[in-house]
This record gives C-alpha cells, structure tokens and sequence, in this order.
C-alpha cells in the first residue's frame, strides 16, 4: 500500500537539516519511497494511494525515546518528592516485587500508547523487576499489540540487598542471562521490529563476573546493551569504595564498555569519565526530567557533545517523571543547561530535536534506518498540528515542536509505514479500555505493595 503525505511543513533532520514549507512523502510499504515539494508527487497521485492532506501540519520524524521502565506507567505519583534512594526503597522496589504478568503487559500498552500520542515511535525499555517469570515477554508482547518499535531489554540486579535493593528481585547473574538469551532466541528476527536487548542494572546492584557475563552475551547475539551509569553521587562513591574508582572507570576496566552500549544518566560524570565513554564509543541516554524530578543533578551534556558523544534523549520510566511525553523531555534538555550555565546559547532547540530523533536513532544503533526522514528509510513518522492555543502563532517550526508544543499536538503517527494514529485515534489498540484495565491495575498494584494512594477512588 502506498500513503502519501501532502503538503506538510516537513522537518526533514537530514544531514542537511533541510526544511521543506509544503513537502510531500510518499510512502511505500515500510518504507520513504519519495519526497517532494509543492505539488510534485500530489500532480501525480494514483487512484489506490492513501493521501493524507497535511496542510498547516508539521511532519518530524518519529522519536526515539531511549529509556523508560514501562511497568513503571502504572506508579505515577506515589514516589513524588522523594529522592532516588528513598524513592526506590520505599516505593518503587515494593511495587516491583509485587508485579505480575498481566501487570507488566497493561502497563506496557498504556506506555506505549502514550508514547505513541506524543510521536514517539521508538522505545527502549529497561526491565529489571523480575520477581516471577513472563515478565520481559509480557512487555515485548505489548510492542507487538500497539505497533511500536523498540528493544525490550532484559534486566536484572545481582546484589544491592544491603543497600536497599528488595531480596525478591535479586538473581544470580548465571539465572538472568539464562532468561535473557531464551528471550533472545524466541523473539529476535534479523531486522525485527522488535529486539530483546540486555540491561544490567547499576553498579551497585552489580558485581565484575555479573558485568563479564553480560558483555560475553551481548558479543554472542549482537544485541543492544544499556546499563545506569553515574546517577547520582551514591554509585560513585559506591564504586570507589568498593573498587577504588568510578563506575565508569570500572565498566571500562573489566571490558564492558562498547559502542553497542546506552549509558543512562552520566550526570556525575567527570572529564576523565567523558573521555572513557568517548574512547569506547559509548552512547548517553539522558533523562532531563527524571533527573530533576529526583533531585539526582544536571548532567554536563554540553561538554559531552563537545567530546564528540553522542546523545539521545529519554523519559525515563513514568514513577520518575511522571509520564512518556519526549516533547516535554526536549524543552527541559534545553532550559536546564540554558539555567545551570547562565549561557543561553548552550544548547539550542535544533540540538533538542536532534536528540530526539537523529541522535536518539545513531544511540540505539539505528541511524541507517530511522531517525530522520530521507528516502529509503522506515516510515516512522508523526504528524503535529500547531493550530493550538499554545503552538501558534510561529514563526520558527522547530522553536515550536521543542519550545511550544506540549505533546497532544500530534494527529498522525506511523511506524514501518503503518498508520497506528490516525486523526488522533489510536488504531492498533483499544485506548478506552487500556486505559481503565491501567488505572484498575495501578490501583491493585499499590495496594498490595502496601504503598499509600488514592489510586481506586479514580476507577
């Protein structure tokens, strides 16, 4: 089948970075088949096409959110105002240990839904809690229902119960990757929409052969790794108590370090770890909101760009954030560094978006694929609607997306050339009732971990 996009402000994020005022994609199958400008490929549309008019619309490439924990969709709120550690211990780790199957999958859904309403096309899910088994299935399964693309990691904790960490959720690493490279072989496809990547957690949950282990099967399969790194000052102070260094230094010493590596956070990270990260050609995921939201610090991202890193941008999961709106992520990577530094020009609204589309892509190792709109590449589109009290009146289309917009913008998303938002309806799932089996799920889940909410009195 082929859609044809008309007449749209597209926001190209090319090499380039070429806007064209009233372009027009053409869509065949999976992929951009062509790109026009004024009526070039509208002259010429066949009978069988699906035209969408775009007018007064802006197309962007569709995002890539490059870390969430998606059963965390179902605590929003509960961990309010605390930071990271107290926030851990005392909410998210007892949630976590309560969580089930059917949890994980609705959560899951809702995630994905959200993200998909705020033109996110992409996911990469850190899945850690793994009090029972099904848990990593259950996510990807929910990638699969709503149509998003991603890699679904498989996570675990080997150690961390003195330092809070819930006994029921520590495994041995031999028994994680175990789980993990069944995942591997059940679902990974060459150039699946979805892949089963790895994701141990952070270095005080960790030990060195956990570390080694891990790298020896990432190596085997090829597959994405991600891992937290220097959130806040506990992991470096963790790391030189224990190893005499910090855990950047530590992940590069045992041999872990790689360019198939996302490293979330960094925001403690000094020169000296900047500069192993660079030397590995390891990807950052960074988390403005959550990491404000946790009072965990501001990363220095300027100095890491300017080492040649490179960058994408996350939500982080939802108990931290407390939602998947990458728009709102975009206009905090931008306003933070702007205040931290006292230098309004340090980080522009174009770095914003590229590091939510271009960069966030070249960090998951997709760039060949998606990212930016360029002919033979995926269809993985958003169309935005600026004719909003909050986006209009414009004057700069990208000052809008980053600076304006607030995410409920969005009309149109595509995802392999499949329209899984249309109009703002979402077309693969049953919003509704994802919705309320979320809000009955989130209400259970709290009641069971013991954790104070009002979460049924919403149902």
């Amino acid at each position: 089948m082929s859609i044809l996009i008309k007449d749209a402000c597209v926001i190209t994020m090319n090499p380039g970075r070429q806007i064209i005022e009233r372009g027009s994609v053409l869509i065949e199958g999976d992929r951009i088949l062509e790109i026009g400008a004024g009526d070039e490929l509208s002259s010429r549309a066949e009978p069988q096409w699906e035209i969408i008019d775009a007018a007064g619309q802006i197309l962007i490439p569709g995002m890539i959110n490059t870390h969430t924990h998606l059963f965390q969709t179902l605590l929003k709120g509960p961990g309010d105002d605390m930071a990271l550690k107290k926030w851990f211990t005392c909410m998210t780790g007892p949630a976590a240990v309560e969580l089930t199957p059917d949890d994980a999958h609705i959560a899951a859904l809702h995630g994905c839904v959200e993200s998909i309403r705020s033109g996110v096309t992409t996911l990469v899910d850190f899945m850690y809690a793994h009090p029972r088994p099904g848990l990593t299935q259950a996510v990807f399964d929910a990638y699969l229902a709503t149509g998003m693309r991603g890699f679904v990691c498989r996570g675990f904790l080997s150690g961390g119960e003195q330092y809070g960490a819930p006994k029921e959720l520590i495994e041995t690493a031999e028994a994680a990757l175990a789980d993990a490279r069944s995942l591997i072989i059940a679902n990974n496809q060459p150039g699946g929409r979805v892949q089963v990547g790895l994701a141990p957690c952070m270095i005080w949950t960790l030990d060195e052969d956990s570390l080694k282990k891990t790298r020896a099967l990432a190596d085997e399969f090829g597959v994405l790794v991600t891992i937290h790194v220097s959130e806040t000052p506990f992991e470096i102070e963790h790391a030189r108590s224990v190893y005499g260094r910090t855990d950047t230094e530590v992940l590069s010493d045992v041999g872990f370090m790689g360019p198939d590596v996302l490293a979330v956070h960094c925001v403690h990270c000094s020169s000296k770890d900047i500069g192993i990260l660079r030397r590995h050609d390891v990807k950052v995921s960074h988390n403005p909101c959550s990491n404000m939201y946790l009072a965990s610090g501001v990363p220095p991202i300027p100095e890491m760009l300017a080492a040649g890193l490179t960058v994408g941008l996350a939500s982080d999961g939802p108990a931290s954030s407390n939602n998947h709106n990458l728009f709102q992520a975009m206009k905090f990577a931008a306003l933070i560094q702007k205040g931290f530094s006292g230098d309004a020009e340090i980080m522009t609204a174009l770095k914003a978006l590229e590091m939510a589309t271009i960069d966030g892509a070249r960090a998951v190792g997709l760039d060949n694929e998606i990212g930016s709109i360029e002919l033979g590449k995926k269809a993985d589109l958003a169309l935005v609607d600026p004719r909003s009290a909050f986006m209009s009146p414009i004057h700069d289309p990208i000052s809008a997306i980053v600076y304006s917009a607030l995410g409920h913008e969005t009309t149109h998303v595509l995802i392999d050339g499949r329209i899984v938002m249309r109009d703002g309806r979402i077309e693969t799932v049953d919003e509704g009732a994802t919705r309320r089996s979320a809000q009955t799920a989130a209400a259970s889940l709290v009641e069971r971990a013991s954790i104070k909410s009002s979460a049924s009195n919403w149902m």
